[in-house]
């Protein structure tokens, strides 16, 4: 129940066309606090409910506990969230023997574009594609709580 990810931004579009495939997302948050977010999300045709953590010193590692629940529950309990969403197309992109998974953010959060990589340890080695720009896995701005809460066309 440990996620390992690094997250970066992405300095152009040419990962589109390496997708092996593509997803909406519309997610919100019964709980953003920084101890423990509790996210809903619809992803394509499915629901899930997110328990997360905190993150560790280097923003790598936090607990992630997720249950698939049906859609309509997810529908259901989105209203319930607090104010601000994240809507995103998640492209997911094979490099080396990992996935990119890169959200391109619509709404208050549009004109953002960041690529997350999961890993097995936060030592891992792991291919970069040339999209990739700078590293942001420790600047919780970049993490989808906050951007709910102070989206990216405020900055």
């Amino acid at each position: 129940m440990q996620e390992i990810e690094r997250k970066f931004l992405v300095i152009n579009a040419d990962f589109k066309s390496q997708a092996i495939r593509q997803t909406r997302i519309v997610q919100g948050y019964l709980n953003t606090n920084p101890e423990r977010t509790v996210r809903i999300r619809i992803k394509g045709d499915q629901g899930f409910l997110t328990i997360k953590g905190k993150s560790n010193e280097t923003g790598a590692s936090r607990f992630e506990w997720e249950k698939e629940i049906s859609l309509t529950e997810a529908e259901h309990l989105l209203p319930l969230c607090e104010k601000g969403s994240i809507d995103k197309i998640r492209y997911e992109i094979p490099v080396g023997k990992h996935i990119y998974e890169v959200d391109v953010f619509d709404g208050e959060n549009k004109g953002l574009i960041v690529a997350e990589i999961e890993l097995s340890d936060e030592n891992e080695t792991f291919e970069k594609p040339s999209w990739l720009g700078t590293e942001v896995t420790v600047d919780e701005r970049y993490y989808n709580a906050y951007l709910s809460k102070s989206p990216f066309l405020t900055w």
